[in-house]
C-alpha cells in the first residue's frame, strides 16, 4: 500500500475519494476516524462524511505512522500527541522570534 501523491486542491473530499488517496478501503477510514479525535469530518444532510484538506493531511500523518513506520494505533496517538506538543512549542519559538525581528528591525531603522 503507498500513499498516492495527490494535489489537495478541494475543500471537502468524500470518504471514497480520501480511501482511494490511501489504495485502502473505506472502512480502514472510518475506522481510524473512530480512532484519532484528531480526524473529524463534518457531515452533509445526507450524514455523508466531508473529510478537509486538514483532514487529509492528519490521514497522511497516521497512515505513515501505522503503515510504514510500524507503529500501533496506541503508539500512533502517543506519538500524534508529542507532535502535536512539538508544534505549539515551535509556533510559540516562531512567534517569538518574530516579535525580536521586528524590534531588531525597529532598533536597525533608528541607526
Amino acid at each position: 500500500m503507498s500513499l498516492r501523491k495527490k494535489e489537495i486542491t478541494k475543500l471537502f473530499y468524500s470518504i471514497g475519494e480520501v480511501a482511494e488517496m490511501f489504495e485502502v478501503n473505506t472502512s480502514l477510514i472510518r475506522f481510524w476516524e473512530k480512532e484519532f479525535d484528531i480526524i473529524q469530518p463534518k457531515k452533509n444532510k445526507k450524514g455523508n462524511r466531508l473529510f478537509t484538506p486538514k483532514d487529509i493531511k492528519h490521514f497522511q500523518i497516521i497512515f505513515r505512522l501505522v503503515k510504514h513506520q510500524g507503529y500501533t494505533l496506541e503508539g500512533a496517538k502517543k506519538a500524534l500527541k508529542e507532535q502535536k506538543k512539538t508544534l505549539i512549542n515551535q509556533n510559540d519559538l516562531l512567534i517569538k522570534l518574530k516579535s525580536i525581528k521586528a524590534e531588531l528591525t525597529q532598533i536597525q531603522d533608528k541607526l
